[in-house]
């Protein structure tokens, strides 16, 4: 039972720590969009028209500069690489690759032992809970293998 709560504990820890830094990076990047050029020229558009674009702004026929459709392709570019300025300016690669890479190694290591922990402790009457588990659990030492990719190939 005490297993099971460990490993319970670890894995909301694990999917907290990952949704917490694709919310981070979500973030980041609408925050870059909001200091595009088009923006001014489109405010006069938008806010006589509120009310009807606050209702279809999901609508992938938006004429709004928050995406990279037709005319607005520049400026969507501009705030893409905005973003990715200032989370390089916050992030400082070069000076924490180290302590980075330390911890995508150790995240590594305790996903690792919670797959190995999963595998070992399958329900074989029922399965399928299990299996997915690990599948989760791959999904997330996949994507952990990608950062890590990712800050090896980030110039110094």
């Amino acid at each position: 039972m005490h297993n099971d709560f460990i490993t319970t504990v670890a894995i909301l820890v694990a999917i907290c720590f990952l949704i917490f830094i694709i919310i981070s990076t979500t973030n980041i990047k609408k925050e870059g969009f909001g200091s595009s050029s088009n923006k001014n020229s489109n405010s006069k558009n938008s806010s006589s028209n509120s009310k009807s674009t606050s209702s279809s702004s999901s609508s992938i026929f938006s004429s709004s500069s928050s995406n990279g459709i037709a005319g607005n392709s520049e400026s969507y570019i501009a705030g893409i690489q905005s973003s990715v300025i200032k989370m390089q300016d916050t992030m400082l690669l070069s000076k924490y690759r180290t302590e980075y890479e330390n911890t995508i190694m150790a995240l590594d290591d305790l996903v690792n032992n919670l797959m190995l922990q999963t595998a070992l402790s399958i329900n074989t009457s029922s399965p399928q809970q299990g299996l997915s588990e690990l599948v989760t659990l791959h999904n997330a030492k996949s994507a952990l293998n990608e950062v890590m990719k990712f800050i090896d190939g980030s110039s110094s």
